[in-house]
């Protein structure tokens, strides 16, 4: 079991995926820095100095001033600022994973076309029958 195991993890499949999963890891904060520091500020802005990320609904009714404060009493809040955000991270990573496959998909190379089968071997009694029909016309 423990050779299967080996012979499974070391293949090619289960390190490229490894790898991808490392790198996309380290590509998702780097999206979640351009959402959260590069385009939400200015949508903010243009929406009216809004911050997406401290917009929250206060489920306990006390009225805190912000997301901080309300986490500071431990007021439950239902924070859907972040949520957008997470959102807006999301399709970001999903349109750049697109364009990359897209782009791959694009530079690989078309397979050969298989080639044709080799014509099946006539069997014994295949041989037998066609030495009789050649023998049949031959008798005309």
């Amino acid at each position: 079991m423990l050779k299967e195991f080996k012979e499974f993890a070391m293949k090619g499949n289960v390190l490229d995926m490894a790898i991808g999963v490392i790198i996309g890891g380290a590509f998702g904060k780097i999206v979640s820095s351009l959402v959260s520091d590069v385009l939400m500020p200015p949508l903010g802005l243009l929406m009216g100095k809004v911050d997406f990320s401290s917009l929250f609904v206060d489920l306990s009714r006390t009225g805190p001033p912000s997301l901080a404060a309300a986490k500071a009493a431990g007021a439950p809040t239902l924070n859907y600022g972040v949520f957008l955000q997470s959102v807006f991270d999301f399709l970001i990573i999903a349109f750049v994973i697109f364009m990359l496959i897209k782009q791959v998909n694009r530079f690989k190379r078309q397979a050969p076309p298989p080639p044709p089968p080799a014509p099946p071997v006539p069997t014994n009694e295949e041989k037998l029958l066609m030495e009789i029909r050649d023998l049949l016309k031959n008798r005309h």
